[in-house]
């Protein structure tokens, strides 16, 4: 069962988060509130996020210094955070948003379909990233292992490589689809870039899959970083 994907809003106002909830709502995700940045920063600390939605003015910590906070931490550093304010200083305070590490910046009121449509491409790239991880780890588990599963039961190593080839071929496919999708769009260049490194992990998790199998000559093939 694929477990669902974590989305952080963030915003001191509590009908604006009542607002987001209802425009995602569609995505099937789980939504999580922060009224502050520091509440959002302590809910980084324990859970995964697929994206960031990060309102700009805040009592206390503010928007900027709050992704400031989560871009300076190694396990938050790259969760893709997307800015929402109410304002609008010209181009010096959007770059401003984009140097604090967002990967866009959009100004309120904003188009309902278009805020869930950015959301989306970003939880793709977060479910891939997770299925790719998972097939990793169970071909390091068969490496281990000696042949055997993840739960222990005996199984014939070619029978392993064959469901786990099956299993990448799955992914693979999918994120194919979404580079299409994003050329399509015309996307953020960071979403862009992501859907590219998750390809390049896959291509590497493909080449260690060849490499077990029979009559290669390998019987111990590196795998792909997972950073």
């Amino acid at each position: 069962m694929v477990q669902k994907a974590k989305i952080l809003l963030v915003d001191d106002r509590p009908e604006n988060l009542l607002a987001l909830e209802a425009i995602l709502s569609a995505l099937d995700q789980t939504l999580v509130r922060a009224s502050s940045g520091e509440e959002a920063l302590k809910a980084l600390l324990t859970d995964d996020f697929a994206v960031i939605l990060l309102d700009v003015q805040m009592p206390g910590m503010d928007g900027f210094e709050t992704a400031a906070h989560i871009k300076r931490r190694e396990r938050t550093r790259d969760i893709p955070i997307i800015f929402l304010t109410a304002i609008n200083h010209g181009p010096h305070h959007t770059f401003r948003g984009y140097a604090a590490g967002a990967v866009d910046y959009i100004s309120k009121p904003f188009d309902p379909w278009v805020l869930r449509a950015k959301v989306s491409v970003f939880v793709e790239l977060y479910m891939k990233n997770c299925q790719l991880r998972e097939q990793a780890s169970l071909l390091r588990l068969q490496l281990e292992g000696g042949g055997k599963s993840a739960v222990g039961d005996s199984k014939e190593p070619v029978g392993l490589l064959a469901e786990l080839s099956a299993r990448l071929a799955a992914v693979e496919e999918q994120a194919e689809a979404l580079s299409k999708q994003l050329d399509d769009e015309s996307a953020d260049a960071a979403a862009v870039a992501t859907a590219a490194h998750l390809e390049r992990k896959l291509t590497g998790l493909r080449r260690a899959l060849d490499a077990l199998e029979p009559g290669t000559g390998s019987g111990a093939a590196s795998l792909p970083s997972q950073n």
